[in-house]
């Protein structure tokens, strides 16, 4: 079942390569164009599932005022503080979690392009393609060992499978002059990097506004990703960067709105009020 999934996918996207090829642009460029098209196609049918966590994320923020006020109250009592908070949550039916949940629903997806991206890199039709100089095919281990020409005792080139993170990183600052000297074959892959790890730590930033229980989880999730990034050829890292923009862009025009419906300040007790 999963290698017909793989199988699916990369049907998908070599009929939207050959689309874009069709109406004249280079077939190296194509690839990238076609990588992201397929985000936007996964972000559009993923749209119920993301509407449904930025209306938990709204909630989330207009809790902000009730959920300071028992910061205040329970300062010096943790447990209750938590007892608490959980409540509020259940009463006006948030999921802290949400914010996760469009996420692991995206691994798959991850994954399977992975599959269908090195599958690629062993054909003639993808060797060294890039796209504005992201190598699509390589990730920033491969590329940056490429840059240093990592042989083994015999002088054989290193394979691709065989590369560590620790290999790859002690030989950088053993060879720093042939590093920047081929900075060209792996800094656009680098600065892809780094950029997704700051997307992710902005998306957890905003999905997690005003819920201490998730603060850990904003600098956890951007370097956990990091360093499985590190692996993963250009065109997954370039799905997942266009992916994250554009979560964060719908983010952004959620949290505006709230802030507009949070300039009428909703009366706050230290108790509840006794039923009539």
């Amino acid at each position: 079942m999963w290698e017909q999934a793989k199988i699916l996918l990369f049907r998908l996207l070599e009929i939207i390569h050959n689309a874009i090829t069709g109406i004249g642009i280079g077939t190296n460029f194509a690839w990238g164009l076609a990588i992201i098209a397929l985000t936007l196609l996964v972000r559009l049918l993923m749209h119920p599932l993301t509407a449904k966590q930025m209306a938990s994320m709204q909630k989330m923020q207009k809790l902000q005022p009730q959920l300071q006020v028992l910061q205040e109250k329970y300062a010096d009592d943790k447990d209750k503080l938590n007892q608490e908070t959980m409540a509020l949550y259940k009463d006006n039916n948030v999921n802290p979690a949400s914010g996760c949940l469009p996420l692991i629903i995206q691994l798959p997806i991850f994954i399977l392009l992975y599959g269908v991206l090195y599958d690629l890199t062993k054909t003639e039709a993808f060797t060294d393609v890039t796209f504005l100089g992201v190598n699509l095919g390589g990730s920033v281990l491969t590329t940056v060992a490429d840059a240093l020409r990592l042989v083994d005792e015999s002088g054989v080139r290193i394979p691709n499978e065989q590369l560590g993170f620790v290999m790859v990183f002690l030989s950088s600052f053993t060879n720093l002059s042939l590093l920047f000297s081929n900075i060209g074959m792996w800094i656009a892959n680098f600065i892809l990097l780094v950029l997704i790890a700051y997307l992710t730590w902005l998306q957890q930033h905003l999905t997690s506004a005003g819920n201490p229980q998730m603060s850990m989880m904003n600098w956890f999730m951007p370097l956990f990703l990091t360093f499985i990034c590190f692996g993963l050829p250009g065109g997954v890292l370039l799905y997942w960067g266009v992916s994250s923009l554009m979560g964060i862009i719908h983010q952004l025009r959620v949290s505006r709105k709230t802030s507009e419906e949070m300039k009428t300040k909703p009366v706050l007790y230290k108790e509840k009020p006794k039923a009539k």
